[in-house]
């Protein structure tokens, strides 16, 4: 008969997995999450395939970008964290692409016109001003943004009631990418299920994406930890919604007036 796991031993499990790249497989039977209509992986394949100069942004451990089919001849990735960098540099080599280091936040050490493309899966902070920089004219910026409100009753139920705040709302995305001299040419977004079916999952996820929760740590909201472990057993799971949105922008030519 296998023994069932204490909440002290799913504490433990979560509190051991590395949290290095973006590879969620071991949430695998632990955890779920819905994936927007849209596919980014297949449009990502699709414009890097046509793009002859691109450019993604904070890759993480190039998980996404190293599955593209065809890479164009030039092919560039930012990255800030530094347990990531060489992770990447392993994922991108097969497709000759090379990984820069390059804090989220920091101007972006290539010159103007360089690229035809830029994407970014989930970025964490989005220079609008310096992606149009590097942009060529008529070359575009691909996007999945995190919405605002993303796994918000996570944080409640780990936290505490959180006030509404639209920061990350597609709407003030587009605003800033035509004040930075794009043009939005496709803005979508979806509202999607998040399952967890143990605290481990929880506590792994919470270590992983950090910014869920600022500060986490299993000392810190033990006692939390252990409501919500309570409820998993008695419901099944334990239920919220991340909010994800697809933005595809493409620099227009500066007009002289």
């Amino acid at each position: 008969m296998t023994k069932l796991k204490t909440f002290e031993d799913l504490l433990a499990e979560g509190d051991a997995v590395p949290v290095d790249g973006w590879d969620f497989s071991w949430f695998d039977g632990r955890a779920t999450e819905e994936r927007p209509s849209w596919g980014y992986s297949r449009l990502l394949a699709e414009r890097m395939g046509v793009a002859t100069a691109a450019l993604d942004l904070q890759t993480g451990g190039g998980e996404v970008l190293s599955g593209i089919p065809k890479p164009p001849k030039t092919l560039f990735a930012t990255e800030g964290w530094l347990p990531n960098l060489a992770i990447a540099e392993r994922a991108l080599k097969p497709l000759g692409g090379s990984v820069v280091q390059v804090a989220n936040e920091a101007d972006l050490p290539f010159d103007d016109d360089t690229f035809d493309l830029v994407t970014s899966r989930h970025p964490t902070y989005i220079h609008w001003d310096e992606i149009a920089r590097v942009l060529r004219i008529g070359g575009t910026y691909l996007s999945q943004g995190i919405g605002a409100g993303t796994n918000r009753e996570l944080y409640e139920a780990i936290v505490g009631p959180t006030p509404d705040d639209d920061s990350r709302s597609p709407r003030r995305a587009a605003a800033a990418a035509e004040a930075a001299g794009l043009t939005v040419v496709d803005l979508r977004s979806e509202a999607l299920s998040v399952e967890f079916f143990d605290i481990g999952a929880v506590v792994h996820f919470l270590r992983k994406v950090l910014w869920t929760v600022p500060g986490f740590t299993i000392e810190r909201y033990r006692p939390q930890l252990e409501r919500l472990h309570h409820r998993i057993e008695v419901e099944g799971s334990f239920v919220c919604h991340s909010q994800r949105y697809l933005i595809d922008a493409r620099k227009r030519e500066i007009t002289q007036h």
